[in-house]
């Protein structure tokens, strides 16, 4: 038996996550469940891509990772018409999620291993007496009816192709993209955290590959730090750090202050890198 993780945004106010819990429950009694977060933000993707991108390495290779974010897929008219459910393998872990653009942004691309996932056969509900005696089919709930079974089936070991279709096409969003020059990274913040730090797309490889060694400084709206630091408390209270998280990538904040809000800096804020002129 494997373990199975939850990324949701349902939020923590309603029944929605015990709901799931119970359904999991039901499907296998004592599977591990564990919760990665219901707090991303409704119908976020990018925001879900950010957190499970962090963390899902922690995990054992192997760990199913069932996502309910925007669970009926795509909000384009296309995909209304014919929503999509997928599994996917991905780096030795396993995913489970809606056709929305969140796999191909968490894989840079098409999953190594893709399958699509049937949907399953709803039958007709009794309808209420003001609908004139007519049959109306019973309402879809994805995440109870497609994504859940199709988890729990992967963390019982069974394998991904018993699950569906392999299929190589997949609803795609655009991903914002650095800049690379020869003196200069641009970069955009790719998520705001609980605490107000401004998290970028600039990794530690590209600012080292770019950099090679020379001396930089970060700017971004009017202001320019000169120095990077070697973690978040490095710098008095009240002053701005800039520094990379354990994931490599570069984050600007404020020692015990909030700097989305005291910067002005919210997502998708351009953050540029400079680099001194290499001598000839």
């Amino acid at each position: 038996m494997g373990v199975l993780t939850l990324l949701t945004d349902f939020g923590y106010r309603d029944h929605y996550v015990a709901a799931l819990k119970a359904r999991l429950l039901h499907l296998a009694p004592t599977l591990a469940v564990l919760d990665i977060t219901h707090g991303v933000e409704p119908y976020n993707i990018a925001h879900a891509v950010h957190v499970l991108r962090a963390v899902f390495r922690d995990f054992p290779v192997g760990t199913t990772h069932l996502i309910t974010v925007s669970d009926y897929g795509a909000s384009d008219a296309g995909a209304v018409a014919s929503p999509a459910w997928h599994a996917a393998e991905h780096e030795g872990h396993y995913f489970v999620a809606a056709d929305n653009g969140l796999l191909p942004l968490l894989c840079d691309g098409v999953p190594a291993q893709l399958v699509r996932l049937p949907p399953p056969v709803l039958t007709p509900a009794p309808a209420s007496p003001l609908a004139a005696g007519h049959l109306q089919p019973t309402s879809l709930n994805p995440t109870r009816d497609i994504l859940a079974p199709a988890a729990v089936r992967l963390a019982q070991g069974q394998p991904l192709a018993s699950l569906g279709q392999p299929v190589a096409d997949l609803y795609l969003l655009t991903n914002r993209q650095l800049r690379l020059q020869d003196n200069r990274i641009t970069g955009h913040v790719v998520h705001v955290d609980h605490y107000g730090n401004l998290i970028t797309n600039i990794s530690r490889e590209a600012v080292e590959v770019v950099g090679r060694g020379r001396a930089a400084t970060v700017h971004f709206g009017r202001e320019i730090v000169r120095e990077l630091r070697p973690h978040f408390a490095a710098a008095p209270p009240g002053e701005i750090v800039c520094t990379f998280n354990p994931q490599g990538c570069l984050c600007i904040a404020i020692n015990q202050g909030h700097a989305s809000e005291l910067l002005g800096l919210y997502f998708d804020s351009q953050v540029d890198i400079r680099f001194a002129e290499l001598l000839p």
